[in-house]
Formats: C-alpha cells, structure tokens, sequence
C-alpha cells in the first residue's frame, strides 16, 4: 500500500464512474455503483457482476478479506466521496454490472412468494421493500410502472446488499406482471385499505404474489382488479393507514409466516 498513489477526484475512471449518479447513464451503460461493504459484499458474491472496486487507503486495510478477490483501484478520501451520496461514506464501492433478469426468468422459477412493486416513486422505500423481501423469504421482486430505478443509489443503500439476494425483474407493464404471476399459479393479493379480505383471515399458504402500489395514491382501481383478491391491513388505533414500506413488511411476514406453518 506504501507505493500506491489514490487516484484523485480528476483521474479520469473516477470521473467516469460519478457519471453513473445519473439514471439515463446508467440505463445507458448498464452500470451502477453500490455504497458500502454490505452492498460491496452482495455484488462480490455474483460472479461478473462486478467491474471493479474504488477503495480508500483505510477502506482498503479494513476491508482486506473482502476485497481480497476484486480488482480494487484505491482513491483518496475527496474521490471516494465523490462517488458516494452518504453523509458518512464507508471507504469502499463497487462499480456493477446490471444484474436485473427478464421478467419470465423470476417467475418461471416456481417461486412461492413474489413481490410486485407497481409505480414505487421513493428510492428508501424501494428499497425497504426490497430489503424486507429478502429478509421474509420472497423469491424475487418486480419493479413495474414507473417505479424508481432500482440502482438509484439511494435505493441500493437503503437494501444494505439485500439488492443482490433475490430475483430481480423490471417491467414496464405492471398488469403484465400480474398476469405473468397468475399464469405460474400464484394467487395475487393487492395490498388495499380498502380491500374485502381481511389479512389476518386471508389464506396465505399457497403460492403467493403481493401487489403494492404507489405511496401516495395505492394501486389504481383497473390494477387492482386483476388480482385475485384485494387484502386489507386492519387499522385499530386511529392511525389513517400504514405507510408503504411498513405495509409491505407485516404483508410479507404473514405470508411467510403461513408457508411456513
């Protein structure tokens, strides 16, 4: 490390690679950057999906056992900064591959709890939900509509590697992905307030794929109707409702839950 001289927020890969904090670049390029030695750990455990790593001098000893099979190029602080959103970044990220499938991947593999996500605007929430699939046991996660790009950077630090667990789709058509979901078996529950079934009495057992919409305004009524059922979360208190990220979480834990039973 002595004879190592960081590569500086001028060096021309580094500034290549801050280019990627745009979407259109990344959609373009195919590349994104993950923040953070849990999001660096999860793009290392996919073969080819990683390019290469930016590391700080203290990022690089700290990190030696996982950097230990990347191709790290080493920055200085003001660099590493530079690719980074966090307030307090880590010292480490990684520049990706892309690794979303195409939609007919992640449900033809038998999955028995699938998410989908139809015009997800908020990157935390994104990934929230994301990182709660995962940690409930879901097969993969569909971004439909006009949700937000999975490799926004703020949604991939907000899955803490939980981006790189599980199936991956993104599909334009939300109403495809329900009909694609159904044509695997999968009954379809729409996350409503205004649902006729009530979660707690809902059967959960079988093959299931959750619908949840937007933060503001829910699914609208011509989605809403291709799912099998419309499933209320029960509010006792006088909360007016949950917001999304809280609702997709008790939605996936009865589910797993049911499966498991």
């Amino acid at each position: 490390m002595n004879d190592v001289t960081p590569l500086v927020a001028s060096n021309a890969r580094v500034k290549e690679a801050r280019k990627l904090s745009r979407r259109s670049v990344r959609t373009e390029r195919r590349l994104f950057l993950a923040d953070g030695p849990k999001a660096v750990e999860g793009a290392l455990s996919i073969d080819g999906c990683v390019v290469e790593v930016f590391a700080t001098p203290a990022a690089f000893e700290q990190y030696a056992d996982l950097l230990a099979s990347a191709v790290v190029s080493v920055v200085d602080e003001r660099a590493l900064a530079s690719l980074s959103d966090s307030v307090s970044p880590a010292g480490v990220v990684a520049l990706c591959h892309h690794i979303d499938a195409p939609l007919e991947h992640v449900v033809t593999a038998s999955p028995r709890l699938l998410v989908i996500c139809a015009d997800v605007r908020d990157p935390g929430n994104a990934g929230n939900v994301i990182r709660t699939a995962d940690a409930a046991g879901a097969d993969g996660i569909v971004l439909a509509g006009q949700s937000v790009d999975a490799y926004n950077p703020k949604t991939v630090r907000s899955t803490v590697g939980s981006l790189f667990h599980l199936p991956l789709a993104v599909e334009r058509d939300p109403a495809i992905a329900v009909r694609a979901a159904q044509a695997r078996g999968l009954t379809v529950l729409a996350a409503d307030g205004a649902g006729d079934v009530d979660l707690f009495e809902a059967d959960l057992s079988g093959p299931t794929a959750w619908l949840f919409g937007n933060e503001a305004w829910g699914l609208p009524d011509e989605l809403a109707r291709l799912a099998d059922q419309r499933v209320a979360i029960p509010i006792h208190g006088r909360a007016e409702s949950l917001n999304l990220s809280t609702a997709a979480a008790v939605c996936l834990y009865a589910s797993a839950r049911a499966q498991r039973a």
